[in-house]
């Protein structure tokens, strides 16, 4: 059988995304189980624009084109998933785009209507409820409606990951799951009736746990993925524990995407510095995860 021919963007091209990008398609641990397509300024005429590290409305208009064309042949079966790397979102915000991020973009290109960004390694998973959201708005952007779309879709996918039956755990929103009310409400009376609901109709999803315990429980082994409420709540541990070999995977879209789990690290960006360790474990599990579904052109009209 022919290998699949998986897309890889090349994110901000100020950033380290076109380095990492190129160095794993050229990495034999991505060849063996794919054939990596570069979407995005790529060779050193195209970067030639581009001054490393800088923030800019161009940079933003160039990684938002790449991810554009990736999907847009992926949705029509040219090829099996993408794979991102960095973007920034400052970039993106100078070029006039209104997406904040990957997940959002891509749920608009793919017109679906449900996303959600997990990051996946083999001791930890972590379903992310809220994403770029400031802090003080996440209880209420965090709706029953937006729990229950990242425990449906955290318990529809995860079969694909090996777990047949997927065991869920929501962490809390405050401190001690509010301590009955002492440390905040929405626990007992927003988080608890939801995770209740989703039980009723069948999912193993229990919670809402203190967040410093439930992620230590999901590591011993007692449960196969946490749903966290917000993004620093659910990537601290995961980068504490697999920094540089975790995978970005968005969960909800008809193509296959997954990501590297940093940014675009500016700092180091056209110094020959960065690890591009990342980008190979995210492209190995983009053509693990396209060699278990049936081509793009099958699953969506």
């Amino acid at each position: 059988m022919s290998l699949p021919r998986i897309g890889l963007t090349v994110g901000d091209p100020a950033g380290i995304g076109p380095e990492i990008a190129i160095r794993a398609a050229a990495d034999e641990r991505v060849r063996s189980v794919c054939e990596p397509v570069l979407y995005g300024p790529a060779s050193p005429d195209a970067r030639a624009g581009f001054a490393p590290g800088v923030v800019s409305a161009a940079a933003g208009r160039a990684a938002y084109e790449a991810i554009v064309g990736a999907a847009t042949d992926a949705r029509a079966g040219r090829i099996s998933g993408i794979v991102t790397a960095p973007i920034s979102k400052e970039a993106f915000a100078l070029a006039g785009l209104p997406w904040k991020g990957h997940t959002d973009l891509l749920g608009h290109l793919c017109g679906a209507p449900r996303v959600a960004m997990m990051f996946y390694s083999p001791r930890l998973l972590v379903v992310l409820a809220t994403v770029h959201v400031a802090l003080r708005h996440v209880p209420r952007v965090l709706t029953p409606q937006v729990l229950t779309d990242a425990i449906e879709l955290t318990a529809e996918s995860l079969p694909r990951f090996g777990i047949a039956r997927p065991r869920l755990a929501v962490a809390a929103l405050n401190p001690h799951a509010g301590e009955h009310g002492l440390m905040g409400t929405e626990d007992d009376e927003m988080l608890r009736p939801t995770i209740e609901r989703c039980r009723a109709r069948g999912l193993e999803v229990t919670g809402p746990w203190p967040a410093d315990t439930v992620f230590v429980k999901a590591v011993r082994g007692e449960y196969d993925a946490v749903i966290a409420c917000y993004h620093d709540q659910g990537l601290i541990p995961v980068k504490l524990l697999a920094f540089g070999t975790s995978v970005n995977v968005t969960l909800g879209l008809p193509i296959v995407r997954t990501s590297v789990d940093h940014g675009t690290a500016f700092d180091i960006a056209g110094t020959g510095r960065a690890d591009h360790t990342s980008m190979v474990e995210a492209v190995r599990l983009a053509a693990r995860l396209a060699a278990s579904r049936p081509p793009a052109g099958a699953t969506h009209g």
